[in-house]
């Protein structure tokens, strides 16, 4: 029995010990398929972070080493450090145009994003599902529409003859007729109109897609509590829209802070300075005056200036979220 007793653990450990070595023989073969499939990821990854690398980080280190010299593109560069930075925010043209990219918030982002709030509410409401349709395509119709197309169908709005002052004048309001984009006082509100108009259906159709995934329980729940319309408007919607809200209200701010092609095409910047913005001012300071060092280092204070203004934004609706 002892002979048979010992043969048994003889055997039994063996097996324990093939058991051991195949595990170990196999773990590294594990290690190795997760390495090549990790490799293959950054492979996959390759194509994107060359394109990248090449039209967005080169550029923008190219533009940080520009903004520290005083250069016209073409002759001798020469290094003066931060007194282009300093230019930036001592001249009272480029903290206007700083300026004006504030008051653009309004036209582009404040007002599209409550008009599209109320506008997409008001489409929720809409039984027949013909006009429902109707008014998402006629409000999207803007975005189909090139922003620089835009700009000049909005020219001629705004021109003496347009459009505008021949209403105005129809309905006896002719006094008030000017030629709106030529006028210190109105030109850049007028701008930012156009602003307003392009951002609407956006910010609507967004809106409307979030209104579509609220749980129409809630709706019933407020109106048998009898909530009206404002009550189920700050109650049930603006809760469960936070999120679509928080992109609105992010792209169209960078769209306004960055905006160039509608005041360019427009105005100029002009008349006189009354509406330019840090995009036009780049354009204008590089390719106009030759002066790459301070386009530059104004193109850094612009995007430094979104990312101050965004971020936060981000955080917050990500907080209430």
């Amino acid at each position: 029995m002892s002979t048979v007793d010992g043969n048994a653990s003889e055997i039994a450990v063996a097996a324990v010990a093939r058991r051991v070595e195949s595990t170990s023989t196999r773990r590294p073969r594990r290690s190795v398929g997760a390495r090549r499939l990790r490799w293959a990821g950054w492979l996959f990854a390759l194509p994107a972070a060359v394109m990248y690398g090449v039209f967005v980080l080169a550029p923008l280190g190219s533009t940080i080493q520009y903004s520290f010299y005083d250069w016209n593109g073409i002759g001798r560069s020469t290094f003066i450090g931060l007194d282009n930075y300093v230019r930036v925010f001592t001249d009272p043209d480029l903290l206007a145009a700083v300026v004006h990219s504030f008051v653009f918030i309004l036209f582009f982002s404040i007002i599209p994003v409550s008009g599209g709030l109320v506008t997409a509410t008001l489409i929720r409401d809409i039984r027949s599902r013909a006009l429902s349709t109707t008014a998402r395509v006629l409000l999207f119709l803007p975005q189909i529409i090139p922003a620089a197309g835009a700009a000049v169908a909005w020219t001629w709005i705004y021109s003496n003859d347009g459009a505008l002052n021949q209403l105005l004048r129809a309905v006896g309001l002719g006094a008030v007729a000017r030629p709106w984009l030529g006028d210190f006082d109105w030109a850049l509100i007028a701008v930012g109109i156009i602003g307003t108009w392009l951002s609407l259906g956006l910010c609507t159709v967004l809106l409307l897609a979030g209104i579509g995934k609220i749980d129409t329980s809630l709706y019933e729940a407020a109106r048998l509590d009898g909530a009206g319309w404002w009550r189920e408007l700050f109650s049930v919607t603006l809760p469960g829209l936070r999120a679509e809200i928080g992109v609105c209200v992010t792209i169209t701010t960078i769209a306004a802070l960055a905006s160039f092609d509608v005041v360019f095409l427009a105005t100029q910047g002009g008349p006189g300075k009354s509406t330019t913005v840090p995009g036009v001012e780049i354009y204008l300071l590089g390719f106009t005056q030759n002066r790459v060092g301070l386009a530059s280092a104004l193109a850094i204070v612009l995007m430094l200036l979104v990312l101050l203004v965004v971020g936060p934004i981000q955080r917050l609706f990500r907080e209430r979220s």
